[in-house]
Formats: C-alpha cells, structure tokens, sequence
C-alpha cells in the first residue's frame, strides 16, 4: 500500500477544530517521514460547503457517494449539527457503505451520534464530549457510553471526546501506524506539550461549568470534595445524603454520570493532583490526605487515571507553569 487514504466526514453545524486537528496531525505525520503517507480529503453528502459552527464555510473535495476505492480510516467529526446529521438517512447510508471497507472507523466529540446512528457503535464501549454524553448516551441505549475518556478504541471503531481530544486521537492513529516515535514528533511538530493517553479524564470536576441540580447530589459532592480523607464509602455517603444505598447510586449514575465509588476515586486523585503542582509534599503524605491507603496505592491509581505516574504529572505540570 502506497498511501493510507483517509475521508473525514463533514455536515452543517460541524466544529472546525474537530476536523483541522485530523488533517493537521496527518499531514504533519506525511512532512516527518510517514511511510505509507496519508491522503486526507474531507467529504460531505453533497460535495458542497459545509458551515462550520463558528460560521466559515469549508469546501468539500469531494460528495460521499463519490467515494469509490475503499479508505483506510474513516472519521466522522462533530459539532452543534450532530443531531440533525444523526437523522439524515442519506449521510448514515454513505457512512454505513464506506465503514464497511475501512480499516479504521472513528468519530470526533459528537461525531459518535452519528456512528451510533448508523449502527457502527452497536455493543461497544464508545465516548463523546462529555457535556452531550448523557443526551447520546439516552439516544443509543445499544452503545455504552462512558463520558470520561479522551479516546477509547474498540477493536477497529474509535471514539474521541470533544474538540482538542480529535489530535490525541490522531496522534494514536499515527502511533498504532508508524509506532510512537513517529507520534513523538508529530506531537512536537503540531506544539502540544504531551501527548494524553486515551484513559485521561476528559474533564475535572472541578473546573466543571454546571454543578449538579439535583440537590442530594450535590450535597454528596460537597461532602467528598471537603473530606476526601475520611471515610467515604457508599455505606456512609448514603447516610450523608439521607437515603438509601440503592437510591444514592441511582441518583450519582443519573446526575453525575458514574458511581459513589468511581466518584470518591475521582474527587480523591483531582485533589492528590492539586497537591502535587501547588506544594512539595511528599507522594506519600499526599496520599493520605487524600484518602489512599500508602503512596505505592496512589501511584497505582493515578497511573490508571491519568496515564503517568504522580512524579512524572508533577513534573510536566510544574515545567509548564514556569514556562507561562
């Protein structure tokens, strides 16, 4: 094979950065030696313009039913036009036929809704920005949603979180292709400092926009968050909230969209984090202030959260504040 040919799938109401970032790493990856290279051409269902979200208008190079020779990787992007695309019976039909040669199939942020659409995200583990998770996810019941992620890859289908998270996803493409030290230098030819691992949250809680309406859940989340030292077992956060065991993790699962453990366990390493970039603190005197057991049981955790070890988060991020 010559080349890796690669179609990225656009509508009205889509997010230029979600299809900027895929063409960019790409052809960044061609500039830097990549062998077979990649051809990008971005495709809508008419071959025409498609409005962006901030307002441009980005030309087609080509109409989807054009697509003749089976593609490589196949990316869907997204952006507010997620919805109406997700209906267009003629966009999932030429979606549905191109996905069925392709190597590689993926979506971008809202993208997803589109690939869920279609039926390509059917039984498999998938992703999408995490502010539109819960409204995808109740679309497609048949697809497990998990809101966390940067990326997930499930066998030859990829999904990515929102807007910036598509170059983490294509900086994985170039790795699984070409192996990471390709995708090293891709990623310090496109100047983005670190290249996330697909398991790092795509959000913290605490930088969130919206807190949770729900009052109970709120009020649990105040409680983890001052005490995360304490003892926070679902036994006794239900007994904070003034309900029932069952009922508390039915009410997490609906407004915050993960479990009384899987929150603790968040709240916990977003505040282990913190302590790591703003005090000198040992690993294991973090550890427990933040309610881990010994510092090697925070490094384990951490690792799994966030793709590096605490050492090395405390590095990157102390190197980038001196650098601001």
């Amino acid at each position: 094979m010559h080349e890796r040919r690669v179609v990225v799938v656009g509508y009205d109401g889509i997010e230029l950065v979600d299809v900027a970032s895929v063409t960019s790493c790409l052809d960044m990856a061609n500039r830097l030696g990549a062998t077979p290279a990649y051809t990008c051409r971005f495709a809508t269902l008419s071959g025409g313009a498609a409005r962006c979200d901030s307002g441009l208008e980005l030309p087609s190079q080509i109409a989807l039913r054009d697509v003749l020779r089976p593609v490589h990787t196949l990316v869907v992007s997204g952006g507010l036009g997620h919805a109406a695309a997700a209906a267009d019976r003629d966009l999932l039909a030429q979606v549905q036929r191109l996905a069925r040669g392709a190597s590689r199939v993926a979506s971008v942020c809202t993208g997803a809704s589109v690939l869920a659409a279609a039926g390509l995200l059917d039984g498999r583990r998938a992703t999408t920005h995490w502010n539109y998770a819960a409204e995808v996810a109740a679309a497609y019941p048949a697809v497990r949603f998990d809101p966390a992620p940067i990326f997930v890859r499930d066998d030859r289908v990829w999904t990515s979180g929102g807007v910036t998270s598509a170059l983490d996803l294509t900086l994985a493409f170039v790795e699984a292709d070409h192996g990471a030290e390709l995708a090293r230098w891709v990623a310090m030819g496109m100047v983005t400092y670190l290249q996330r691992p697909g398991n790092q949250a795509q959000m913290s809680m605490f930088v969130r926009a919206r807190r949770p309406e729900h009052a109970v859940v709120r009020r649990v989340l105040d409680h983890v968050t001052a005490n995360p030292d304490t003892d926070l077992s679902t036994v006794r956060l239900a007994t904070v909230a003034g309900v029932s065991e069952r009922h508390l993790t039915r009410l997490l699962v609906t407004h915050a969209g993960q479990t009384p453990a899987r929150l603790v366990r968040q709240v916990r390493l977003e505040a282990a984090a913190t302590a790591l970039v703003t005090t000198d603190q040992a690993v294991s005197a973090i550890a427990k202030a933040t309610g881990f057991r010994s510092g090697e049981t925070l490094r384990q955790a951490f690792s799994a959260w966030f793709g590096i070890s605490p050492t090395q988060y405390r590095t990157v991020h102390r190197r980038r504040a001196e650098k601001s």
